[in-house]
């Protein structure tokens, strides 16, 4: 037996674990309580700083994926922290929108859509991961995260975006209604991919599939 082997493994996982995109999943999770900070500021200029953090985590989410293949650095660090930092992304932003009303009354039913979503697809690809079997992600599933991301981001700007284009349209709340609307659409999109995913993966559940 190689006596140096575990040695040279603990070597490659400490330098997978100061990879750059592990490094930028970091990132993502140190954004979540630095976009919390901002957006309970309460002022223009820190709404628009808790945009701004948002959009910059959502895009080291792309980039730390693509880098990872690229670069031959994929991890089981970054497996397990990857899905954990987009869904406190997205968790806290749409908890936040909701405590300070810019998600309110109807629409909070999509922000509850696209959270049970979240969870329950969660605790299906652990219990698929047990088993063995992947169930890869549709094209229609990655146009449904990018559009609420977009979402997201719209009303996180919200009051400091509607603001801005008070100057061209007056009190039309442009940031806030294309927020919403985006945020249904994600959210009716979300219905059909979780129905999608979970009717594949209950073939498995209920043995019907080797």
């Amino acid at each position: 037996m190689d006596e140096t082997q575990p040695t040279q493994q603990t070597q490659s996982g400490q330098a997978h674990a100061f990879s750059l995109p592990n490094l930028l999943t970091y990132f993502r999770i140190l954004a979540v309580p630095l976009m919390v900070l901002f957006f309970y500021m309460e002022s223009t200029a820190s709404r628009w700083l808790s945009f701004a953090i948002f959009i910059a985590a959502t895009i080291s989410d792309f980039f730390d994926g693509y880098l990872a293949r690229a670069w031959q650095q994929q991890s089981a660090l970054g497996r397990m922290l990857d899905p954990i930092a987009d869904k406190l992304l997205v968790a806290t932003a749409l908890l936040l929108l909701v405590s300070d009303g810019t998600i309110a009354n109807w629409s909070v039913l999509a922000a509850i859509v696209i959270l049970l979503r979240e969870i329950s697809v969660s605790g299906l690809r652990e219990f698929l991961a047990e088993v063995r079997v992947s169930v890869p992600v549709t094209t229609l599933a990655k146009w449904k995260t990018t559009m609420q991301m977009i979402a997201i981001g719209f009303l996180l700007a919200g009051p400091a975006g509607d603001k801005l284009m008070r100057y061209y349209l007056q009190d039309f709340g442009l940031f806030t209604y294309v927020g919403l609307l985006l945020l249904w659409i994600s959210a009716l999109i979300t219905v059909y991919t979780g129905y999608d995913y979970f009717r594949a993966g209950l073939r498995h559940v209920m043995g019907n599939e080797p």
